[in-house]
C-alpha cells in the first residue's frame, strides 16, 4: 500500500503536484487547480496541528469506513464536499500566489510524511481515531485523489 512514508511515493506525489499548473483543467468537482493546492495545504496543516480545528471530530473509529477509505484499493468517490475549514470557497485559505501555495501544499505533505505520532492529530473528521500509518496513507490517498481530479 502506498503511503507518504515511502520516499519514492512522496517524491512521485511532489512531481505530480509540480506538474499542476495555474491553468490545469479539472475533470470533476468545483475547485480550481489553485484552490486545490490551498485545500491540500490546509488539510495537511490541520493534520500536523499548525491549523487549529474549530470543531472537534468524533473520537469513535468507523472501522469499516476507515478501512474502505484508507486501506482498500477503492478510489475515493467524486463529489464529496470538503470540510469547510479547508475549503477555499468557505473557511479555507484563499488562493494568493500560485507558487507559494504550491510550496505550502508540498511542505504540508512532507510534514505529514516525517511526523511522529505526537505531531499528528489523533482523529479524522470522518474516519475517527487515526494512527501515524493511517495518516501517512491518508496523505497519499487524499493527494492522489485531487491530482487525478486535474489529470496529474
Amino acid at each position: 500500500m502506498k503511503t507518504v512514508a515511502d520516499p519514492n511515493v512522496l517524491s512521485a506525489l511532489v512531481k505530480r503536484l509540480e506538474a499542476v499548473g495555474h491553468e490545469s483543467t479539472r475533470r470533476w468537482g468545483s475547485l480550481t487547480a489553485h484552490e486545490m493546492l490551498c485545500h491540500l495545504g490546509d488539510a495537511t496543516a490541520m493534520v500536523v496541528g499548525t491549523r487549529p480545528r474549530k470543531v472537534a471530530p468524533p473520537l469513535r473509529t468507523r472501522r469499516l469506513l476507515k478501512w474502505l477509505g484508507l486501506w482498500s484499493p477503492i478510489r475515493w468517490p467524486r463529489g464529496w464536499a470538503a470540510n469547510p475549514e479547508h475549503d477555499p470557497k468557505a473557511e479555507g485559505t484563499q488562493p494568493t500566489e500560485f507558487e507559494a501555495d504550491l510550496a505550502r501544499a508540498i511542505e504540508g505533505l512532507r510534514g505529514v510524511a516525517s511526523a511522529s505520532d505526537a505531531e499528528l492529530t489523533p482523529v479524522h473528521g470522518v474516519f475517527g481515531r487515526m494512527s501515524n500509518n493511517d495518516w501517512k496513507r491518508w496523505a497519499y490517498k487524499h493527494t492522489d485523489h485531487h491530482l487525478r481530479q486535474f489529470g496529474a
